[in-house]
Parts: structure tokens; C-alpha cells; sequence
């Protein structure tokens, strides 16, 4: 098994060697993640510049940063080493609960494996005091042997709690949140402000923040399809659009020249122009 490995945290993190050498266990690891933080980026994705990345050292793996964003990492690691079966992103050091899974971006590199058609696991734990990783490190390791051997599992967001009693399927907090803007003075004196949010409501039975407050592990399956099934359902039965009448015009396949145009329309880019004709990157060893 090939198993790529990234976070947001950045290449340095202790979290990061933490998770790779628990997933040595269970086959080839490479670790590809960004040069500095950069956590909270969500699926921020490098389009104006072009990316690199250098070896680094997280001994003993073959290790390579990167000047992007944890989706880039993902991108750009699943390219140069061919046929990565998971990819691994954590362990995060902070909870990515409920909405947090909105712009957090260690889920986001798990996000990505699913949109290469690869499957992602991201693995997060709490901050603010020195995580005990010699802990962290059995609980990863028993995470691991439930979700890879389940490959129909495509995304799975994974929180760890301080003190572990178990691990439980959970879904994913819907608790509202207050965001505002608190404002503060820099050394300077000067204006700054700081975006912060707090949960307005108890967490619900079954769902991830309820899990972690009981002291339980919880693994939430995500999926891509943000569709709300039953709401369009019911849309189009009280608020009919024009759906019929696409259905009767509509030939059952988009012509070639129609989706052509909108796949052009999709790839737009101020870099398309320069990188078409230049070479690929060299890959590093396999």
C-alpha cells in the first residue's frame, strides 16, 4: 500500500512525523506537505504562480515541501508518485469539528484525494497543551486498522479527544456558531482585528463534538455531493422550474463542442497560456 501523507501544519510538524511513522506500519510512505502553516486555508487551491517543492528531512521518510496550500500538496504528490492508494492528512494539532470541516485544511487535503479519485482519512487532535503522541500514536494506530482495510470509505474525518476511551461512528455537528469580529491594538497601537467563532448550542447525541466531549474517538464518512436530496425533491415538486422543458429539448448527452466550451470555461486561467508547452517537473525516485 502506498499511503501519501500531509497536513496543514506544515512539513515540520510533530503531528505530522507523529502520523507517518504509525502508517509505516501498514505500507510505503511518502509525506508531502507544506513549507509553513497553513492551517485554515480550506481548499484554497495555487493557480497564480507555479508551484515547487524540495526534499526536506523527516527522518527516516522520503519527505517533500511545498510553497502551496494542503490541496496542492496532495495534487502535486499524487502526481509525481503513481498509484497512492490513501492519503493521510494530520495529525492536525487542533479539533476539526462540525463547520470547522468548511475551512479547515487538513480536511481539505483529504478532500482533494477524493476528487483524484484516491481516498483520504484526516486526523486531527486538540491543541493547547503538549499532545502526548506516544498516546495519539495507538489510537492512530487502531484508527488505521479500521479504515484502511474499509475501501469503500472514500473521506473520513478523524478527532482524537485528550484521553481516548474508545472509538464510535459519528456524523457531523450542525451546532450554530457566532462569528464576529473582535477588535484589538497591535504593539503599535494600531486597529487589527481577529475573527472568532463560539458554538451557540449543545452539541447533539451522535455527532462529532458530542463524540470527543464523552471522550470518544470519532470517525465521521463525508462524502463531495453537498446536494440536499430531499429539498430538491421537494423543490421541484412545489417550485417546478423548467425542467420539463429541458428535459424535451435536451439531447440525453451535451454535444462535444458544448462541453468543450464549458470545460473551457472551467479551466480559465491567467497561467493557461504560459504552461502548456513547458516540460513536467522531473519526479523524484519512486
Amino acid at each position: 500500500m502506498r499511503i501519501l501523507v500531509s497536513n496543514d501544519d506544515g512539513i515540520y510538524s510533530p503531528g505530522l512525523a507523529c502520523l507517518a511513522q504509525v502508517a509505516s506500519e501498514f505500507g510505503a510512505v511518502r509525506v508531502v506537505a507544506p513549507d509553513v502553516e497553513r492551517s485554515s486555508t480550506g481548499h484554497a487551491i495555487t493557480s497564480s504562480r507555479p508551484l515547487s517543492y524540495r526534499a526536506t528531512s523527516v527522518q527516516p521518510f522520503e519527505a517533500y515541501r511545498v510553497n502551496g496550500t494542503p490541496a496542492d500538496c496532495v495534487a502535486l504528490g499524487a502526481h509525481l508518485w503513481d498509484r497512492v492508494d490513501v492519503v493521510l492528512s494530520g495529525l492536525n494539532l487542533g479539533l476539526n469539528l462540525g463547520h470547522a470541516i468548511w475551512h479547515s485544511g487538513t480536511l481539505a487535503a483529504a478532500k482533494q484525494a477524493t476528487l483524484l479519485g484516491l481516498r483520504g482519512i484526516a486526523l486531527s487532535a486538540p491543541a493547547g497543551v503538549e499532545p502526548d503522541y506516544k498516546t495519539y500514536a495507538t489510537w492512530i494506530r487502531r484508527t488505521l486498522e479500521v479504515l484502511l482495510p474499509a475501501r469503500d470509505l472514500t473521506l473520513v474525518n478523524v478527532n482524537f479527544p485528550r484521553a481516548p476511551r474508545g472509538l464510535v461512528w459519528t456524523r457531523a455537528s450542525i451546532t450554530q456558531y457566532d462569528g464576529r469580529i473582535a477588535p484589538a491594538h497591535d504593539p503599535m497601537g494600531r486597529q487589527i482585528y481577529w475573527f472568532t467563532v463560539t458554538p451557540l448550542s449543545e452539541a447533539d447525541e451522535g455527532t462529532d463534538r458530542w463524540a470527543v466531549e464523552q471522550n470518544w474517538v470519532s470517525l465521521t464518512p463525508l462524502r463531495l455531493d453537498l446536494t440536499d436530496e430531499a429539498e430538491l425533491v421537494r423543490r421541484r415538486a412545489i417550485q417546478p422550474l423548467d425542467e420539463a422543458v429541458a428535459a424535451v429539448v435536451s439531447s440525453p448527452v451535451s454535444s462535444p463542442e458544448a462541453a468543450a466550451t464549458v470545460r473551457a470555461d472551467e479551466a480559465e486561467s491567467p497561467l493557461a497560456d504560459q504552461i502548456v508547452d513547458d516540460e513536467p517537473p522531473p519526479h523524484p525516485a519512486s
